[in-house]
């Protein structure tokens, strides 16, 4: 069995990804800061919202296809996606937008909190509940 939903989230998250990384080395080649921030607090903050999208996508993903493999339903499997992408994106814009308080960042990180949570909760059923009947 292909996990075709995941492989879909993962592919978007992927352009996601290169166009955070892209700010990133374009800001650097601009400013000329080659091996960290050099001070600057727009590279800092690129560097910032690309690290945590990194940090956090991955396991999320991981996630997202031991669900599918496990045979939860593809329902639940797009909604966590969608939730999921939809956190990374709220949140890149809003910590990309200022390094303080924003609503993209706030909510954007609930849900990615959610989303996580939610899908270790189904993971752990699936495990423990589903695989003893």
């Amino acid at each position: 069995m292909i996990p075709r939903i995941t492989l879909l989230f993962a592919s978007l998250h992927v352009v996601v990804y290169v166009a955070l990384a892209t700010r990133v080395v374009l800001h650097r080649r601009t400013t000329r800061i080659g091996v960290g921030t050099g001070g600057d607090e727009a590279l800092a903050r690129r560097v910032r919202v690309h690290g945590n999208f990194a940090e956090y996508v991955p396991l999320a993903l991981l996630m997202l296809a031991l669900l599918e493999l496990s045979g939860v339903g593809a329902a639940l499997l797009w909604a966590f996606g969608a939730a999921l992408l939809a956190g990374r994106v709220l949140h890149a814009i809003g910590l990309g937008g200022s390094s303080g308080y924003s609503f993209g960042r706030f909510s954007g990180a609930l849900l990615t909190f959610v989303v996580l949570l939610a899908m270790a909760l189904v993971g752990l059923w699936r495990t423990l509940v589903v695989h003893t009947l």
